[in-house]
């Protein structure tokens, strides 16, 4: 016939064997959850980052070429800048049409050879120069805060990211943790059932010898 005690014994130790075993598939589960949970977080963020970086390095290129334009960046940029304009196909076209329309309103009013109209095309050039010169300062000015727009939202896209990340560590080292206390508990109970047994085991033998008529003499 089996013994009782260890019949005793084995239970506690299949029990806490079949409950630590639990414990840690538990927390396996949960860790490999958060990793994933970490891994599309961070997918997210790059995508994010992937979108809004056109719009960031158009606004670091503008606000560089806005600098330039203003004189911020030294007289030399600011030449370069302003030839730019002077030069593109724009202050071209503005000062074509432009002149074109003085010598035509000239020569309908008789006064093709005047000086007025000597004056008028020698102001014009200018004056187109220094309206181009403002709207193209303005049309950085939209990038820039367009591309700082972009790059606070990529900012805000990663500290989000970042707490979210962090809180998914915490799950897994509170998995983790849970997981060695279970089995420890698990274990310590089967130990503390075996001493049970144990003292169980222990006491009835004693009583048996002071029993009246146990002694042996």
């Amino acid at each position: 016939m089996p013994n009782p005690m260890l019949l005793g014994i084995g239970g506690s130790v299949l029990s806490a064997g079949i409950q630590s075993r639990a414990a840690k598939s538990a927390s396996n589960a949960q860790v490999q959850s958060s990793q994933a949970a970490i891994d599309e977080q961070r997918r997210q963020f790059d995508l994010v980052q992937s979108l809004l970086k056109p719009y960031v390095q158009a606004g670091t290129g503008a606000l560089s070429n806005q600098l330039a334009l203003a004189g911020v960046s030294g007289a030399d940029a600011q030449q370069k800048a302003i030839s730019a304009l002077q030069q593109g196909p724009e202050f071209a076209a503005l000062t074509q049409q432009g002149e074109q329309g003085i010598l035509q309103n000239a020569a309908a009013t008789g006064g093709l050879r005047g000086g007025n109209v000597q004056g008028a095309l020698a102001q014009f050039r200018p004056q187109v120069l220094s309206s181009l010169i403002e709207q193209q300062y303005s049309r950085l000015g939209g990038l820039a805060t367009a591309g700082q727009n972009a790059a606070t939202g990529v900012g805000t896209a990663g500290m989000q990211t970042g707490v979210n990340v962090g809180n998914l560590y915490g799950e897994q080292g509170a998995a983790r943790a849970g997981s060695t206390l279970a089995g420890a508990s698990a274990w310590g109970n089967a130990l503390g059932n075996i001493s049970q047994l144990f003292g169980s085991q222990a006491g009835g033998a004693f009583g048996n010898l002071t029993r009246p008529g146990s002694e042996r003499f």
